[in-house]
């Protein structure tokens, strides 16, 4: 991202970031615009992590495009997770110094016979709680730990506090969408400009920074 771009960013006139990450066992290449309409293009070669970045995308209200590559001969595990801390990258980089967000943000959301709760803290002090218990390990070929190892690699690199709790569920393929909604209503929430704040950063500390 350019500097131009990041002074934009920080001046709320364009809260966007593109990230670039590349290992031994992934490339990524994200694009993220905190204030778009929900446009997702998303291609990580891990069908079910398309789908919850989808949802991720409409419900938050994000325009996210995701192209990923990755050693899917092993398994989903380092796709998933690589592209967990490439976005909460890009949400850290987009809301630069964070002045006059909302900074929480938080979603009771059904889906079916599932209700999942988030809450977010744009603390910069990264921490996930986790309460989400899945009935069987897959959901198809992909592994339902994966969905707390996405989130926790996202809620490190984004530098927020995250809690995920599911109320009830037994479907895993609803629980896991409960939770991929709810945590894009409470993000959508938290990065939202606070009309009230007059562009101060949301902390009686002056900072955000951890």
């Amino acid at each position: 991202m350019n500097a131009s771009r990041n002074q934009d960013a920080q001046a709320g006139a364009g809260r966007c970031a593109e990230i670039a990450r590349t290992t031994s066992e992934t490339e990524i290449r994200l694009t993220l615009d905190l204030d778009g309409s929900g446009v997702a293009e998303i291609a990580t070669g891990v069908g079910f992590l398309d789908h919850m970045l989808t949802a991720l995308a409409r419900h938050g209200m994000l325009d996210l495009t995701v192209a990923a590559k990755g050693d899917l001969h092993i398994d989903d595990h380092h796709t998933t997770e690589d592209v967990g801390i490439v976005l909460g990258q890009a949400v850290r980089a987009a809301l630069g110094d964070k002045r006059g967000i909302r900074r929480y943000g938080q979603c009771l959301l059904p889906m079916d016979e599932a209700l999942a709760e988030a809450a977010i803290d744009i603390s910069g002090r990264p921490y996930l709680a986790w309460s989400v218990p899945f009935q069987r390990p897959k959901i198809g070929s992909f592994d339902t730990e994966l969905v707390e190892e996405f989130f926790r690699a996202f809620a490190f690199n984004a530098g927020i506090t995250l809690h995920v709790t599911l109320k009830a569920g037994t479907n895993a393929h609803h629980v896991a969408e409960a939770c991929f909604k709810a945590v894009a209503r409470a993000l959508r929430m938290a990065v939202e400009p606070d009309p009230r704040a007059a562009g101060a950063i949301p902390s009686t500390k002056g900072s955000l920074e951890g």
